[in-house]
């Protein structure tokens, strides 16, 4: 009976330290697309590994397969390689066709912002800044010049609470209810 405790706690040792819930359901490529898409800037192999908590050689072999994949599908989304960095974006060629869709002046990493927001549906600037990185900043002047955001200042802390604004559910047809059924 002693010896019973002591081998849980060798197996446990070994074990490895279970992932957080969700990211277990989804496979390294999909998870690495979603960072590449929610980041909305070109990231370095490292920068993806950390995000994604998988070594590098695991991440580059999930990319180069994320990559194969967009290559061989007929999207309007592509990965692309830049030096050492890697982001996803529009194939080349459909950016005019893009700008000329938008009934707004936002960059498409403000518009992906702004979703994150509008999924969010209310969220702290600073967990945004943590989601989005250090660019939502410039992002949310642009939300906030445009009047698609509001923002409040915490109660008790020093961040703001960032907000749809009804411009934006004027302008993008997206009500409150449709929203629910997206998150």
């Amino acid at each position: 009976m002693d010896a019973e405790p002591a081998d849980l706690n060798a197996t446990a040792g070994a074990s490895p330290v279970p992932e957080p819930p969700g990211r277990e359901q989804l496979p390294l490529p999909a998870r690495l697309e979603a960072i590449l898409y929610l980041k909305g800037k070109p990231l370095s192999l490292g920068e993806l590994a950390q995000i994604a908590g998988t070594g590098r050689d695991e991440t580059e072999l999930a990319l180069l397969t994320l990559m194969a994949d967009y290559a061989h599908r007929n999207t309007a989304l592509e990965i692309v390689q830049d030096g050492h960095r890697y982001s996803l974006q529009l194939r080349h060629g459909l950016a005019d066709l893009v700008q000329d869709l938008l009934p707004v002046d936002l960059s498409t990493a403000a518009l992906r912002t702004l979703a994150t927001i509008a999924l969010k549906k209310r969220i702290l600037q600073s967990d945004l800044v943590e989601l989005r990185g250090s660019g939502a900043y410039d992002h949310i002047k642009d939300l906030l010049a445009q009047d698609f955001i509001e923002r409040k200042r915490q109660s008790d802390g020093r961040s703001y609470w960032l907000s749809l604004s009804e411009k934006f559910h004027r302008t993008f047809a997206v009500k409150a209810e449709n929203l629910n059924r997206v998150a």
